[in-house]
């Protein structure tokens, strides 16, 4: 075996590799772009707090934010965070769009034009996207990449972890590249007039019968696979309406089948009013954020809760809770799978204490 090299006495120590600040990456008066085309409001929300890291540590450089047309308007809200918002045509291989290919080379030719300083990929593993943020042309780019797979670049990049929360996971990503920030809250600016949006919704769903309060049950999600069964929604339904609440059913346009389903299956429909397809985004959260409990599944609703602050129980059928779960344990309890009653019985005691508390 042949002996290690040993450095001579008077060698000059190896310097460690110092991962390059925020300011080597965007000089002042920068501009960043970061490239988050995922489809639902949760995954918008999620990465808020990463965002509103650039905007804090560095209030100077421009921030525009690659979205999905779906979600364009939505991301259009944080004004604070970003100052403009880019449409994404879609990608081959991408999923959650078919792209647009005879936009594709207008909308890379239009990014590289505008030069910008840092690319951030906030969208996931980088198995598929990384390639395509490079193609942005910016100075630098940044995000996580595969375990296994070298890094487009060594000092920007970071191994994926499959098990770390979403937010957690894009505050991680920006304390590396100098934009630290502790600061894990969601948050969903709504429009002047949301609140009287919904005052007009439940005044002619349910009348003075919501004054005295009222919980929020959510049986849809986007994705067909994180539903729990309309007979479990509609159990822990019974529960609520039995425990003295009102039970207001919500949904988009093409979830009205379901909730009509959980409210048949309900012993007493006259405590049960179903509101889906009668809200804007803005009255839904008005109405989530003035509700004593909401139960969900692990869909939009249940960040708009903890965007909102309102304690929920949120039901896990398909997706992992370690990833997506709101982030206060003590205000939002996730359920993997759970019974029926296991469900009803956690929503009731969450909404006891609520009103305890509130006495």
């Amino acid at each position: 075996m042949r002996p290690a090299v040993q450095p001579p006495p008077d060698a000059a120590p190896v310097a460690p590799v110092r991962r390059r600040p925020a300011a080597t990456l965007l000089p002042d008066g920068g501009s960043v772009l970061l490239f988050r085309a995922l489809p639902g409001l949760g995954d918008l929300l999620c990465a808020i707090p990463a965002i509103r890291a650039i905007r804090r540590n560095r209030p100077d450089v421009r921030v525009t934010l690659v979205t999905l047309p779906a979600g364009a308007s939505l991301a259009a809200r944080y004004v604070d965070e970003v100052d403009d918002v880019v449409e994404f045509p879609g990608f081959p291989g991408l999923p959650d769009r078919r792209p647009d290919v005879r936009a594709i080379p207008g909308f890379l030719a239009a990014m590289q034009e505008r030069r910008f300083d840092l690319a951030v990929q906030l969208h996931g593993t980088g198995d598929r996207t990384n390639d395509l943020v490079r193609l942005f042309g910016a100075r630098r780019t940044a995000g996580f990449h595969p375990r296994g797979v070298p890094p487009p670049e060594a000092a920007t990049y970071l191994p994926w972890r499959e098990a770390e929360h979403e937010i957690h996971r894009w505050l991680r990503l920006l304390r590396h590249l100098g934009l630290p920030s502790d600061d894990t809250r969601t948050d969903l600016p709504l429009a002047p007039d949301a609140d009287a949006e919904a005052e007009l919704v439940l005044a002619e769903a349910v009348g003075a019968r919501a004054e005295g309060g009222f919980v929020v049950v959510h049986p849809g999600a986007s994705v067909a696979s994180r539903r729990w069964s309309p007979r479990g929604f509609s159990t822990v339904a019974d529960r609520l309406a039995a425990a003295g609440s009102l039970v207001l059913l919500t949904g988009g346009p093409g979830e009205r089948a379901v909730t009509a389903l959980v409210r048949s299956m309900t012993a007493d429909p006259d405590r049960i009013v179903d509101l889906a397809g009668r809200t804007s985004l803005d009255a839904l959260a008005t109405i989530v954020r003035r509700a004593d409990l909401v139960v969900t599944n692990d869909t939009g609703v249940s960040h708009v809760a903890a965007a909102t602050a309102t304690p929920s129980v949120v039901v896990f059928t398909e997706t992992d809770p370690v990833r997506w779960a709101p982030l206060d344990a003590s205000l939002h309890h996730a359920i993997g799978s759970g019974s029926p009653r296991r469900v009803a019985e956690e929503a009731v005691r969450m909404l006891r204490r609520r009103r305890r508390d509130a006495a």
